[in-house]
């Protein structure tokens, strides 16, 4: 390995880096609210991935289907939840936006499919889609899960990975799909030459992570969703609904999962299955982080995707081992300073 080669793997590190990036700070905001640790998050990716796929091929995808059936569902787990206080506004209210918002992100894929509206038309469409459903995920597996242990709602999480796994297979078939790159160029940088899709992954990674920051600094919501995570029963005593906060943390996880789907789909092939392996990477980041700290995540992605890069060329065969082998002396060092502590109840 010499020096322009060590460059290329970095390159290579920071770019993959910066998806895992964008999955750990999800990955870090759903469990910082509601205490799930959201395995599913990487089926978000792929169902972005291959519903943009679906769209370029003038086709109309099979997540749409799944949305309709999420929205029909998380419609009767909101009745079921208000029923004692279920009046005509909380009515139209939920079927607005449960029922009447999927129906038309439906119609407008529907219309707009064939005629491949282009990149950017498809894209707006491909996150309608997919980010409405975390929030219908939250309402139908995990909210009446609420006050179970950490435990269950890791069981209750690997379970809608395994069911959503599954749906993409039946949506999508066994065949793997690529999206065209969001740009063409590229721009040389000394022995290295970076593609303009390169830079937009890193580009929108940044305006993402700064537009959380501005979003929990600066928003009535997003401040929300840190008393929540803060102290959940005094959120609760200050008129907060832990049930929106949850919803709001799925949707945004969502959002962010389908959009790192977009980014990641002119660089690979994605297949139904494909997001697991990335969310798990995502996943070590939010671990080396400790599931509480944005910024320590965003940088345990990148030294993971580093990790990765350097593993590749140096024993490709053991990459993953040598990847998911990172979070081992970390856990050992934090079960080492840290006292144990009883669950919360």
């Amino acid at each position: 390995m010499d020096a322009t080669i060590l460059l290329l793997l970095l390159q290579d590190g920071v770019v993959n880096g910066a998806i895992y990036a964008l999955i750990a700070l999800s990955l870090v905001l759903v469990f910082t609210v509601t205490r799930v640790i959201l395995i599913p998050q990487g089926e978000f990716v792929a169902y972005g991935a291959l519903t943009l796929a679906s769209l370029e091929a003038g086709t109309l995808p099979g997540t749409v289907p799944l949305l309709l059936g999420l929205g029909g569902l998380a419609f009767l787990a909101d009745c079921a939840e208000a029923r004692h206080t279920l009046d005509r506004r909380t009515l139209l209210r939920v079927a607005s936006r449960d029922l009447v918002l999927p129906a038309l992100v439906a119609v407008a894929a529907w219309f707009l499919a064939p005629t491949k509206p282009g990149l950017v038309v498809e894209i707006l469409i491909t996150l309608a889609i997919v980010t409405p459903m975390g929030g219908f995920l939250h309402a139908v597996a995990f909210r009446p899960l609420a006050h179970a242990s950490v435990l269950v709602l890791l069981i209750a999480s690997v379970g809608v990975h395994l069911a959503l796994t599954g749906l993409g297979l039946v949506f999508f078939g066994a065949e793997g799909s690529r999206t065209p790159p969001l740009s063409e160029a590229s721009f040389p940088a000394g022995p290295l030459l970076v593609s303009g899709q390169s830079l937009w992954m890193i580009g929108l990674t940044l305006a993402i992570i700064v537009g959380l920051w501005l979003f929990f600094s600066r928003t009535l919501l997003g401040k929300a969703l840190i008393a929540t995570a803060v102290n959940r029963l005094g959120a609760r005593l200050m008129g907060i609904a832990p049930s929106l906060a949850g919803r709001l943390s799925f949707s945004v996880a969502a959002f962010i999962g389908a959009l790192s789907g977009v980014l990641i789909a002119p660089l690979t092939t994605v297949y139904y299955d494909t997001g697991f392996l990335i969310g798990l990477k995502g996943f070590v980041a939010a671990i080396i982080a400790g599931l509480a700290s944005y910024p320590a995540a965003a940088a345990a992605a990148i030294l993971v995707g580093i990790i990765e890069s350097v593993a590749s060329f140096e024993a490709s065969a053991f990459k993953e081992v040598i990847v998911f082998m990172a979070i081992i002396p970390v856990l050992l060092w934090r079960s080492l300073r840290s006292a144990p502590i009883e669950d919360e109840e």
